[in-house]
């Protein structure tokens, strides 16, 4: 079984522990062995960024935006394997997970450009004889902790613009995916990267997490996970005064008004709440109806998601894959026993055996709900949605912003009115007319509000904000 190492200050390195990366969809399938970093080896790590920081911070735009654009290349050539590599360790079907290979390539190229185009101003003094320059410096040691839903596009998007604008990078990917954290590392590794710039350590989130966050030679932290593990780090760097951004989950509202196309809503309500297994922060886990589409939807639904083919991720006719392990999927069969007892009917839902030993879960639909139970109010993260009805617009509205979070919502609707409306007033960072929930561009900014995200925005042009901090020069003659 071949074994990956930690990449530490430019050296492939291990603390003497691995772990193995299993499918799955076929728990006897090891896609590899992955080391796991000790505190002592993160430490490691974070000297060595430290280290190289105050070269890179000041090197070549031009070197910046190659290294970029090669590893950018290197994975568009090579998304096919990666995608596959993908689809291995997180479950997601294997088109899905070759698009989301493409748009690491395109995020990592993106930035190489944006390397190039990071500008300041000059403009004059109140004071007669002074000239006045707005500039942008690196903010130094970013870390960099990453979830297991995305495990390429995510880490891909939040390493290229650190690197981009001369940041260094200690990279935790989550413990479930090494696989393509490692791929990136090597890719960058070959690309040339100077020593220490970037860093992966794999590992435990209580032993290399914690030694990221504890450490005050980290200057910055992206983070994307949970809401309590985000608000622990959040403790943390406020009493540091480091700079921070969270993105950590939501329960987002997809309204289906009367005047809606059905086939257009069902759509988009399949494709949001359980394509990728509903693993998603950007799922449709709130499907809010007015009454008049009502039973039409819920009786177009419950034929599509029967229709659904849920099975290994790399087969050509799977539709959904497995949910990522059992942790997860023991999450997922909570929370379809809690609909039954907060007395909504369950349509799916069960375990499902296929020819190899995996985690197979039906999608299920939880029909007669309201907004007030648990199942809609908390975070799932399984492929499952609810149908709240209402009676109008303004009911749905009001019923859409009701959640503590605030990342994606969307409207199926043939009113200009409603959708201009709903996209003014729509508490989400986010909002989507008459498509998914899910599914965002690579070039836009990414984020949302309330308890979904916390500081700047991530993607485009928008990551300048985070990875770096602004000067202001005053010159005089």
């Amino acid at each position: 079984m071949e074994k990956f190492q930690n990449l530490i200050a430019g050296e492939w390195t291990d603390s003497g522990e691995f772990q193995a990366n299993r499918n799955p969809s076929d728990l006897d399938d090891v896609v590899g062995e992955y080391a796991r970093a000790d505190a002592a080896a993160a430490q490691t790590a974070i000297e060595a960024a430290a280290d190289a920081f105050p070269a890179w911070s000041v090197s070549s735009i031009q070197q910046r935006a190659d290294i970029l654009d090669k590893v950018g290349t290197a994975i568009l050539a090579r998304k096919e394997e990666l995608g596959r590599l993908l689809a291995r360790e997180e479950g997601k079907t294997l088109p899905e997970a070759i698009g989301e290979a493409g748009r690491a390539g395109q995020i990592f190229k993106f930035f190489a450009g944006e390397a190039l185009r990071l500008h300041g101003e000059k403009i004059s003094s109140v004071r007669p004889g002074v000239d006045v320059e707005i500039t942008r410096d690196p903010v130094g040691v970013v870390g960099i902790i990453t979830p297991w839903n995305f495990p390429i596009a995510i880490p891909a998007w939040k390493i290229a613009p650190a690197l981009a604008f001369g940041n260094c990078v200690v990279f935790k990917p989550a413990d479930l995916v090494p696989g393509c954290a490692w791929a990136i590392a090597d890719l960058l590794h070959q690309a040339g990267i100077p020593k220490g710039v970037f860093n992966l350590v794999m590992g435990r989130g209580s032993v290399v997490g914690e030694a990221i966050v504890a450490s005050r030679k980290i200057d910055a932290i992206s983070f994307t996970g949970s809401v309590a593990t985000g608000r622990k780090i959040a403790v943390r760097c406020a009493e540091m005064g480091r700079k921070l951004q969270l993105e950590m989950g939501g329960k987002n509202p997809l309204l289906v008004l009367d005047d809606a196309d059905l086939s257009v809503a069902v759509n988009a309500a399949i494709n949001g709440a359980y394509f990728s297994t509903g693993q998603r922060c950007t799922a449709s886990s709130r499907l809010i109806v007015t009454e008049g589409i009502h039973d039409a939807f819920v009786a177009a639904m419950k034929e599509a998601t029967t229709r659904l083919v849920v099975g290994d991720a790399l087969k050509p006719e799977t539709q959904i894959g497995p949910v990522v392990d059992d942790s997860q999927l023991r999450q997922d069969l909570f929370y379809t026993d809690l609909a039954k007892r907060e007395s909504a009917e369950v349509v799916g839902g069960r375990l499902l055996s296929r020819e190899t030993k995996g985690f197979y879960l039906e999608p299920a639909l939880f029909l007669n709900t309201n907004n007030g139970m648990r199942i809609n109010r908390e975070e799932i993260f399984g492929p499952s949605a609810s149908v709240i009805r209402v009676k109008d617009y303004d009911e749905a509205l009001a019923v859409a912003n009701d959640t503590e979070f605030g990342l994606c919502a969307g409207i199926c609707t043939q009113s200009l009115r409603h959708a201009s409306h709903f996209q003014r007033h729509a508490e989400a960072g986010m909002v989507m007319v008459n498509l998914p929930t899910a599914g965002v561009d690579y070039h836009v900014p990414f984020g949302g509000r309330k308890a979904s995200s916390y500081g700047p925005r991530e993607q485009g042009s928008f990551a300048r904000e985070f990875y770096t901090t602004v000067k202001t020069t005053y010159i005089a003659p």
